[in-house]
This record gives C-alpha cells, structure tokens and sequence, in this order.
C-alpha cells in the first residue's frame, strides 16, 4: 500500500520545518510505502524557500503562483499524488503527525475504507469557546442532514483512497473543502471510522486562519449536498 501525504501550506515559516522534520521522522508500517506532496498556496513569507531547501526523495513540492485557498492546495495535491490512499496532514502543529500510522492501521486491519481522526476539545485545546460550540453545530447539522452519527466533520485528518476523493470533485477553495468532503461521503453511504486524536488548537496571534464565517459556510455546503444528492445507499465497500 502507498499512502500519500497531502501538506497544504499558506505562510508558515514559523512552524514548517519542525513539522515536516516530524512527518520524515514518522515510524511508518512496514507494508506502507509512503510519499509527501507539499502544495505551498502562494505564501509570502519563508514558506517557498523552506521548501526548496528539502532535499528528501519521498517529497514533492508544487508553489501555488496565488493564494488560491486550503481547498484549492488539497485539490492540487490530489493531482499530483500517487499514492492508493492519501491524508491531509496541515503545517501548523494543530495536529500530532505521529498519530497518522494508527489511522492507516484500521485500513491494514480491514476494519475500514475511510478513517477520521477525531478532535477532543478540552479547556488547554480549544480555540474557544465558541469555536468548539461552532464545531458541535456543524457536527450536530451534518448528522441530522444525513442521519448520520459523526463527531468531527472538521478534521484535517481525513484517511480514504485516493481515488475515493478524487472522485468526490470538490470544489471548495477554501476552509469550506473540509464540509464538501464529508458531506459527499455521507451522501454516498459511506460512514467514517473514527479514531479519537490529540488536538491543540493555535491562536490568532500564532496564526489561526478559520473564522464563524467558515461555519455557516459548512452549513451551507452540508445543505446543498443534502438537496442535490440526497442520502444514496451504502455502498459495498464502504466499512
């Protein structure tokens, strides 16, 4: 199995290199042949020349000429993978990179197709507390939509085969990709396999780009899929 590692990157020079330092360092599965696409979204700041400085064989790197948005860098991402299965992993140390391999351990277990890592919020983790709030919101729509039972519809760890997403066409640009994933997926029948992940939400002074408007956009995208493709049938293979 080859598992492609998807980097969007938007002006991180702060916290890059320590993360990509940590994503080389994973102790991966032996089964797993592993490579990382690295999309930097037209970012003004050291990003670009951080990037050009990597020399590992396992890493492709592509430069957004303008910033186009997180949705945008995944989906040319997705373009340039080769992998049968692929991860978003972001740049910003929200997320434990080292916890990827006990999501790909459920696809290698056969217990499932598409895997979630999902966020625990805690008073040292969120955000705030209108952000977690917001969070269950999107969650709460997305279950009712869909009578589904998922707990993070948001999650940057989102494990699937790449050809799975690739067929999902999204179009989100933005932060709204996120949404667009999970609601096309419960859409068709498929219902993530969940795995609890350690979480450590930034400020807006470290950096935090997601805002309340990027909620009611969730909603909206939750919406629309739900009244233009309506809830199919579990599909054969899904877990």
């Amino acid at each position: 199995m080859k598992l492609s590692v998807l980097m969007p990157v938007y002006n991180e020079q702060a916290t890059l290199e320590r993360v990509i330092a940590r994503v080389l360092a994973i102790r991966w599965q032996q089964e797993l042949d592993v490579e990382f696409v690295i999309v930097d979204d037209g970012s003004a700041d050291r990003t670009a020349e951080i990037l050009d400085a990597l020399t590992d064989d396992r890493v492709v790197v592509f430069h957004q000429p303008v910033n186009r948005g997180k949705g945008a860098a995944i989906r040319k991402a997705a373009q340039l993978a080769t992998g049968d299965y692929m991860i978003v992993c972001d740049a910003d140390e929200e997320y434990r990179p080292e916890q990827i391999p006990e999501l790909v351990q459920a696809v290698l277990d056969d217990e499932a197709l598409v895997v979630y890592g999902t966020r625990t919020f805690s008073s040292h983790t969120s955000f705030s507390y209108w952000y977690v709030i917001g969070n269950r919101g999107v969650n709460l729509a997305a279950n009712i939509l869909f009578n589904s039972y998922i707990s993070d519809v948001e999650t940057c760890f989102k494990l699937m085969p790449l050809s799975l997403y690739r067929s999902l066409s999204i179009t989100s640009n933005g932060f709204g990709m996120e949404a667009e994933v999970t609601g096309k997926l419960l859409a068709r029948g498929y219902r993530p396999y969940e795995i609890q992940i350690s979480y450590k939400a930034r400020s807006r002074a470290e950096g935090k780009k997601i805002t309340a408007r990027d909620g009611f956009e969730a909603l909206w995208i939750l919406l629309k899929i739900r009244l233009r493709e309506g809830s199919r049938s579990r599909p054969a293979d899904a877990k």
